[in-house]
């Protein structure tokens, strides 16, 4: 079903993490740059799935280029899932999902925003209490400065990552309850 675009839930502001009760959310944030062509796919999954009517314990976020500004998000949610792009040397558009328990398993950097992310991620494994991560990728086969144009394999594949993400979500809620 399609519904009027809604802006994302989630929002890195004190005032937000304190309205809404996040005890059963989870958040799906997608990470990239935007003006780097499929590197940006993270963000572009979040758009669209900003079009979409979302289960009320899903909650999205643009987390654009990442940096330690996202540190709050990591104590406010329990259950965090990334979305990001990867150079695995997979076909263009191939969905994966992994459970990071390092910063060095995330994808190898693919720009500057991924230096931000991983200092971010080992700043969140020395918290008190560590959220329950996952990381859903794709896979893309080059940059491309300035332009948000995506692939037509990476185009392709968003439908399926955010199903997945839903019922990957949907999973892991029926756990919390």
């Amino acid at each position: 079903m399609t519904i009027k675009e809604r802006p994302p839930v989630a929002i890195c502001s004190d005032s937000h993490f304190f309205e809404k009760d996040k005890t059963n959310s989870i958040l799906v944030m997608g990470v990239g740059n935007y003006l780097m062509g499929d590197e940006g796919i993270g963000v572009h999954i979040i758009q669209e799935m900003s079009k979409i009517e979302l289960p009320e314990y899903v909650d999205i976020l643009d987390g654009g280029t990442g940096g330690f500004l996202l540190l709050n998000c990591f104590e406010a949610y329990k259950t965090i899932i990334f979305v990001d792009a990867t150079m695995d040397g997979k076909p263009a558009g191939t969905i994966s999902l992994i459970r990071p328990k390092f910063a060095s398993d995330f994808p190898s950097a693919l720009s500057v925003h991924d230096v931000g992310l991983k200092d971010m991620i080992e700043a969140v494994y020395l918290m008190e209490v560590v959220p329950d991560i996952h990381l859903f990728t794709v896979s893309i086969e080059e940059i491309n400065p300035m332009t948000i144009e995506l692939n037509d394999k990476v185009q392709a594949s968003i439908p399926e990552i955010i199903k997945q993400i839903l019922s990957h979500s949907a999973e892991l809620h029926l756990k919390k309850v």
